[in-house]
This record gives structure tokens, sequence and C-alpha cells, in this order.
């Protein structure tokens, strides 16, 4: 087992910190608040004109013919671009939309780097554990190739059983190295996800708990429809869709611009003036309905298919975690103990004369090969959890 480590950091603590320092969520956060401003924007009416000039009459320059002509002038005017009432509204509220599903993408990738990150330390734990017990049984076959070492002096063993300790033991360094390996490259993973150095090392606690098994699939299920960020965005944008379909079929209603003047005629009464301009639909507005009305259905469906690739994962994962929790018990509470005691009457019976080298090294192997199944087992177990965490978008208690 792992030696407890003074510079480790349990979970929470990183996650904590991935939270609050990893710039994909940065990047979310910013792009979310970005697009809360769209919605007063949309909503909002065009900007008024003002446009100022004048007529004149026996000259080009202002002022010319004023209060001599009753076509000379100099005024002021001022437009307003008017759409037809509801589109405005309309406009805004798609606009709100499309921010709120920035929201729950945000919410998404939150879940998402926090999910890779308990994976990545799972799998860090996974290399630790492997180091450790590898040079546990290193240490454990050094002492069985002493033993073979003076049996073969004399003459008591074969030379075939020091050659296998020793290939055995060389086998163990190959994975060592794989381990190690590991160890490194999710100590960069980490260090990636927490927008910390490369060169950063990242220690794991004591030896992990497995926890209990995962349980409540329906309940899963159901928080995953109400919770899932992923489903929530795709609910969003069928809203929008709708929204844009409906605000495509009010584009057959004309928008209008008000203006309004003021003209200053010198020494005669000033003119004043007032309008009403009416802009005809488009001839291609029905396309453009047909459009909006296709891009709706498409949401539905995307809405549909996302609904779907969530509970097939959820359903996956927790079929995943549940049977790796049970193989776990099982090595944890019947197998690894067995074998132990196997392991450890046959190293007494070996040194004592009365068993073969074969025994002790099958027993040795058989050991190692599934005390590290059960720590990957889990490492499967705790990952499988972090994944329906990000599906389900909350935290399963273990």
């Amino acid at each position: 087992m792992l030696p407890a480590l003074a510079a480790a950091q349990p979970l929470s603590s990183l996650v904590d910190e991935a939270l609050h320092n990893n710039r994909e969520i940065l990047a979310a956060q910013k792009k979310y608040e970005a697009a809360r401003q769209r919605p007063a924007q949309a909503s909002a009416l065009p900007s008024p004109t003002v446009s100022l000039g004048y007529t004149s009459n026996g000259g080009p320059y202002p002022g010319a013919g004023l209060g001599r002509d009753v076509t000379s002038n100099a005024g002021v005017t001022i437009s307003q671009d008017m759409p037809f009432p509801g589109k405005q509204k309309l406009r805004g509220e798609i606009a709100a939309r499309q921010a709120d599903a920035e929201f729950q993408e945000y919410l998404a990738v939150r879940l998402n780097v926090v999910a890779r990150l308990k994976q990545a330390y799972y799998e860090l734990h996974h290399a630790a554990e492997g180091i450790a017990a590898t040079l546990h049984y290193q240490e454990l076959l050094q002492g069985v190739l002493r033993v073979s070492e003076a049996r073969y002096a004399s003459g008591k063993a074969a030379q075939q059983d020091i050659f296998k300790a020793q290939t055995q033991f060389s086998i163990f360094q190959t994975q060592l190295l794989r381990y190690r390996q590991e160890l490194r490259s999710k100590q960069i993973e980490i260090a990636a996800l927490l927008n910390r150095p490369m060169s950063s090392e990242i220690e794991v606690p004591l030896d992990m708990v497995l926890g209990d098994a995962p349980s409540g699939l329906q309940k899963m299920l159901a928080q995953a429809r109400a919770a899932a960020p992923m489903l929530a965005r795709e609910q969003k944008a069928v809203e929008s869709g709708e929204l844009s379909a409906n605000l495509a079929r009010k584009e057959y209603l004309p928008d209008y611009t008000l203006s309004g003047g003021y003209f200053n005629q010198g020494g005669m009464s000033p003119m004043w003036q007032f309008r009403v301009d009416v802009k005809l639909p488009p001839r291609a507005r029905a396309a453009a309905v047909t459009e909006q009305e296709f891009a709706a259905a498409q949401a539905r469906h995307e809405y549909e298919s996302t609904n779907v690739a969530i509970e097939a994962r959820i359903r996956e994962d927790f079929t995943v975690g549940e049977t790796a929790h049970q193989l776990a018990e099982l090595y944890e509470k019947s197998v690894l103990p067995e074998a132990r005691l196997a392991l450890e009457s046959s190293l007494a019976s070996y040194q004592s004369g009365s068993l073969d080298f074969l025994a002790v090294f099958s027993n040795l192997m058989t050991v190692v090969d599934n005390e590290l199944m059960y720590h990957d087992e889990v490492m499967q177990c705790h990952m499988a959890l972090a994944r329906l965490e990000e599906m389900t978008g909350g935290e399963i208690r273990q």
C-alpha cells in the first residue's frame, strides 16, 4: 500500500483548484458572460436617425431665398425604424435562450473538466499502487531468490529456479517502467487541467477506499433528464429554434419608419412634416419560414438524440461501476486473503525444503496478478462514478 505523503493533496482540493484555474472553464464562463449581453441589444429598437439640411432658391449656398421663396428652408428631421409589434420581443427572447444555452454549456464544461480530473487522479493512484505493489513483490522475490541460490549451492535446487526468479525480477522492472511512465503521464494531465507548470508533481494520499457500489439507476436517469447541462443546452436550442420560426412567420408583417421634421422658412411661418414609410416583406419570405421550421425540427431531433446518448452512457457506466465494485469486493474479501495465505504457507514450506520452487513461484504470481487486478477494479469503479457524475449533472455520493 502507499505510504502517507506529506505533500499529498486530496481530490476535493484539486477539484476546487481546477474550478478556479482551468482555462477551459474560464473561457466558457467568459463566453456565457458575453452572451448575457445580447438579449438587451436584440430587443432594443434601432438607433434613430437625425438629418440636418436646407433647400435654397437662387443659389446653392445655405439661406438663399430664405423668407422670400416658399420652397427655401433649413430644418431638421428625425426618423425611427419601427419593427412590427412583437418582433423585437421575440428577438430578445431568442437571444435569452441562446444565453441560457451558453450557461448550460459552461456547466457542461465544468462537469467535463472535473470528470477528466477525477479519472486522471484515479489512474494516477492506480499507477502509484502498481509501483508500490511491484516493489513489494520484487523485494519478496529477492528473498525467494536468495533461498533458491542457497539451496542450489547445497545441491537441493535446480539452476533453472534461479533463472526463472531472475527473469521474473526483470519482468517486474519492465512493469515498474510502465507504471512510472503512466504516473508521469497522469501528473502532466492533471497539471494541465489545474493550469499548473507541467513539471509539477501531484502526489496521492493513502490507499483509496472502494466505497459503496453505484445504486439507483432510475434515479440517475431522472436526475440526468432534470439537471444534465448537455440535455438542458439542447432544450434551450429547441426553444430558440421554435422562437426563430415564430419570428420568421412574423416577418410577413411589415416594418415601418416614423419620421418628423421642422423647417425654418425665415420670415414666413415654419413648416412641419410627419410621415410613415412602410417596408414591404421580401418575396422570399416563405423560404425563410420553411428554413426556420426545418431548423427547429433539427433542434428537436438533436435533443432526442442527446437524451438517448446520455441514457445509454449512464446505463453503460452504471453497469461498469457495479461490476467493478463486485469484482473488487470479491478480490478483497476472498481471492486475495486466500492467495496470500497460500503464498505464506508455500514460502515457509520452501524455506524448510518440503516444497519445490515452482509451487512457490506460482503462488507468488497469483497474489501479484490478483492484487493488481483488485487495484484496477477499484480504479474502474471510481472512474465509472466520475463519468456518471458528468452525465447526471451532479455529484454521486459514495
